[in-house]
């Protein structure tokens, strides 16, 4: 899966805030990532991130 830093995530499941997106800061072996309703910042493994994504918006889309 092709994600890169500065694309927007759309999750499966609700941060604890209720936002369901994902701002992309790295990505690697594990991806950290900060909720857009929140700002909190936090790391997941690639494995699990991968599997709950519902869809990815990229950077140079606009």
């Amino acid at each position: 899966m092709d994600i890169r830093p500065g694309d927007v995530l759309t999750m499966k499941k609700n941060h604890p805030c209720g936002a369901n997106q994902m701002f992309v800061i790295r990505s690697g072996m594990d991806f950290r990532l900060r909720c857009v309703g929140c700002s909190r910042e936090f790391m997941v493994p690639r494995n699990k991130i991968e599997k709950s994504i519902r869809s990815v918006k990229h950077a140079d889309e606009g």
